[in-house]
């Protein structure tokens, strides 16, 4: 039997672009730091490693593949940044500048349960 009137089920968390990874002096753009919500220790972090990550940005003419008006970034979690909660993540192409501040969805899957 299946369940009338079930609420659909999420499979992502959402999270917050703080920046790039960054020394005093450099900057490197192939890394940014991610803090997932609800996230508040290192050893949570363990859970998100290898988890794929996404920054969606709407499309100026509706040109995207398949007629889409969203563009998708995709990403993954590499390992823990400092002990709150905050993840260093890869994606395909670098994030632009001004993502910082921006929204991501971290992704349940591929899970390693």
């Amino acid at each position: 039997m299946t369940k009338q009137n079930a609420a659909p089920v999420r499979l992502y968390v959402n999270g917050a672009i703080l920046g790039y990874k960054r020394g005093l002096r450099n900057q490197y753009n192939h890394t940014s730091l991610i803090k997932i919500k609800g996230l508040d220790s290192k050893e949570d972090a363990q859970f998100y490693l290898g988890k794929k990550v996404a920054y969606i940005t709407k499309v100026s003419t509706a040109g995207g593949k398949n007629g889409s008006k969203f563009r998708v970034n995709w990403g993954k979690v590499c390992r823990a940044h400092g002990s709150n909660g905050v993840v260093k993540c890869k994606f395909a192409r670098d994030l632009p500048p001004q993502s910082i501040g921006g929204r991501v969805r971290v992704m349940l899957y591929p899970s390693h349960l």
